[in-house]
This record gives C-alpha cells, sequence and structure tokens, in this order.
C-alpha cells in the first residue's frame, strides 16, 4: 500500500512541479512525510516509466507517459509495440523503423499522439519520417516513443 500511495504522490508531484533531479523528487516526498532514499526513488522512477522532457523553467523535468499519451487506445499502444522495430533520432528528424506493412499504423499512432513538438509525419510501408521544430524536441519525442514501445 506505501509503494502505491508513494507512486500517486510522484505523478501528482511531477503534474504540479518542474522536478529535474531524484534528490529534489526524494526531498518533495520527505516535504509530503515520505520517507524514502535516492535509489527508492530510482526504482519508482524505473517502475512508473518516467522521462525527462524538456522543461520551462527548468532544464529538464521528469513526466509520465500518462501525461500526454492518454491520445491512444491501449490497443493502439499494443500495435505500436508490436510494430515498431526501431525509432532513431537525426538532427530534427526521427526515423521509425516497422515491420513490414505497418508503417502507416505507426503513423496513425503517431497523430493521435498530438506531441506539440511534432511538425508533420510521413508514413511508408515500414518506415515513419517525424519532422519536429528542433533537434533537442526530436530527442525528447524519441524518448518518449521508445518508452511507450518499452511499456
Amino acid at each position: 500500500m506505501l509503494r502505491n500511495a508513494r507512486h500517486n504522490k510522484i505523478l501528482e508531484i511531477i503534474e504540479e512541479q518542474e522536478i529535474e533531479t531524484q534528490e529534489e523528487l526524494c526531498e518533495q516526498l520527505a516535504a509530503c512525510n515520505f520517507t524514502v532514499t535516492q535509489a527508492t526513488v530510482s526504482r519508482d522512477i524505473k517502475e512508473l516509466h518516467l522521462f525527462k522532457v524538456k522543461g520551462t523553467n527548468k532544464r529538464f523535468r521528469y513526466a509520465s507517459m500518462s501525461e500526454n499519451e492518454n491520445g491512444i487506445s491501449d490497443k493502439m499502444r499494443a500495435l505500436f509495440q508490436a510494430c515498431v522495430l526501431t525509432i532513431r533520432a537525426v538532427g530534427n528528424l526521427i526515423v521509425i523503423k516497422t515491420l513490414n506493412g505497418n508503417g502507416s499504423n505507426a503513423g496513425v499512432v503517431i497523430d493521435r499522439l498530438e506531441y506539440h513538438e511534432v511538425v508533420g509525419c510521413i508514413s511508408g510501408d515500414d518506415t515513419v519520417f517525424i519532422c519536429c521544430g528542433s533537434a533537442d524536441e526530436a530527442r525528447t519525442v524519441c524518448d518518449r516513443l521508445n518508452a511507450i514501445v518499452k511499456g
């Protein structure tokens, strides 16, 4: 029960504040009466599939998949996980290789995610090209997409 309560509090904290480091997250949890070590927070971050995105006030901040991936159903997520072979950022572009005949399926998922960093997306038979505004944005989107694939 304590673990679930802590996970819920972590999600609440990162939704309300820009948390850049595990130490900051430990401090915020301590302020909410959760006694944790950095190792516990590290494990929680892994279990919650948190990742870092560009912050508004800080350089980076923790984010959860649930923040922006609500636009896809569990079936679409499973399809994306099953058909994507590789995701690679190259400059401000992202190249996704899929199983034959699944490029358009992956492209639909990308479109439904509605990432503000994505300028446009072109899908072929087994490849998807995504154009982002900058190389940093492409790396951020690439990390988020890889997090979806890893589940």
